[in-house]
């Protein structure tokens, strides 16, 4: 660990609120919310809430993904255990991802902070539009 990685840790320690009991793990809960706050990681855990799904099933189900994004985040997920991958051994091969039991138990405060967006559009877009015109200096 370089010194301002050492640095980093030493201060996160010591921080109030959730990052306080932390201590040295705090890297990796760091790069965890990360993971299962990135707008794409919600997305695909919420597309597959209800079934397995194969790439492409996925990439017409999460809008504005290009492709290299939805490997890039599935590689992701998969490497912090919340999809599986499975190979079926088929001509043309056939892949699945899946949620795990893990990314099972992350499904419901993913859909809560989804339907938490959902709900509070409007609001959200009148202090957008609000504060847009405030440092536009048309207010």
């Amino acid at each position: 660990m370089s010194t301002s990685e050492n640095a980093t840790v030493a201060i996160d320690a010591t921080l109030p609120g959730p990052c306080e009991g932390w201590g040295d793990d705090a890297p990796l809960i760091r790069s965890i919310l990360d993971r299962v706050g990135d707008k794409w990681g919600i997305l695909v855990i919420a597309v597959l809430r209800d079934t397995p799904m194969r790439y492409k099933q996925l990439h017409r189900s999460v809008p504005g993904i290009s492709q290299r994004m939805l490997t890039l985040t599935l590689r992701h997920l998969e490497r912090d255990g919340l999809v599986t991958r499975t190979v079926y051994p088929e001509v043309p091969p056939r892949v699945d991802y899946a949620l795990t039991h893990l990314g099972v138990s992350l499904l419901e405060h993913v859909l809560g902070m989804a339907m938490w967006a959902s709900e509070h559009t409007e609001e959200i877009r009148h202090h957008r539009d609000a504060f847009d015109q405030r440092q536009s200096g048309t207010a």
